[in-house]
């Protein structure tokens, strides 16, 4: 099974044996690092993870002997399950998760205890922050601002990223649109468009109206106006969508989609959309 192969594959090609192969390279500590890298990133796919993947992938970040890339890797990985676990739930039996409740549990537990372990690479600890925000508790506001009021551009980053999962950050979300770092404001585009921040609609506007809007920044604010005025998205987008870049008018159409599904009432309130991954 070549792994770089299976990077370029979709999960759904991918032979029935894959996650059982991720994990045998996982706990294989006689294999490349690049291998074990590759293994980390795809095992956290929702069509393969399990517990037995979801414990590796732990193990892999618990161990203080583990390449620092490696354990931040594996942490990441869990975010696609942790969310899908928060969001389904574990009520209805007919519905079948990829991980049991119990694991769901240790892996929070788990993921809460080792963020504050200062012993860990601030790596580590970042993208563990990153990935158990996407199922909320109650220890992530404090992790959050904590984050954001280091100083670190590294940490606020983090920390801007987990504002688009865990609510009551509007000021610092304003205050990042306004940060004049391209990966910072970025996250806090998604943010105020996740929220639907009524309060962000100027920055959003002008980021959309001017033309030396860096791309990345421009696809992820064409998406928040869809979110935050519904109403106006297609009279403030449709310039954009005679765009000859083929991602800008796929993006501006999805947006004017996404718009056109909101609620009448609830347009005039700039409701947010859905987290995106």
């Amino acid at each position: 099974m070549d792994l770089k192969t299976l990077q370029d594959t979709p999960p759904w090609d991918w032979p029935r044996d894959a996650g059982k192969k991720f994990q045998e390279i996982l706990i294989d500590h006689q294999a490349s690092e690049t291998d074990r890298l590759i293994a980390a990133e795809l095992a956290g796919d929702l069509t393969v993870i399990n517990d037995q993947l979801a414990d590796a992938l732990m193990a892999v970040i618990r161990r203080p002997d583990e390449p620092e890339q490696l354990r931040a890797a594996a942490a990441i990985a869990l975010g696609p399950v942790l969310e899908q676990a928060d969001t389904d739930g574990f009520e209805d039996p007919d519905d079948a998760m990829p991980i049991t409740q119990r694991t769901f549990r240790n892996l929070q537990e788990s993921l809460h205890k080792l963020h504050f372990d200062n012993t860990i690479p601030k790596e580590v600890r970042r993208r563990i922050l990153e990935a158990s925000v996407r199922a909320p508790e109650d220890w992530h506001q404090n992790a959050i601002r904590a984050a954001y009021s280091k100083g670190d551009k590294e940490w606020i980053l983090t920390a801007v990223f987990s504002m688009r999962w865990i609510r009551g950050f509007d000021d610092q979300i304003l205050e990042a649109l306004k940060s004049g770092d391209d990966e910072i404001q970025y996250e806090a585009i998604q943010a105020a468009g996740n929220w639907g921040l009524a309060a962000a609609w100027s920055d959003i506007l002008a980021l959309v109206r001017d033309a030396a809007t860096p791309k990345s920044l421009l696809l992820a604010a064409i998406g928040a106006v869809a979110s935050i005025r519904p109403a106006e998205a297609r009279s403030v987008l449709v310039d954009l969508g005679d765009s000859d870049d083929e991602e800008i008018v796929e993006a501006v159409d999805e947006a004017i989609a996404m718009a056109e599904t909101v609620p009448d009432e609830e347009d005039d309130e700039g409701v947010g959309s859905e987290w995106i991954n």
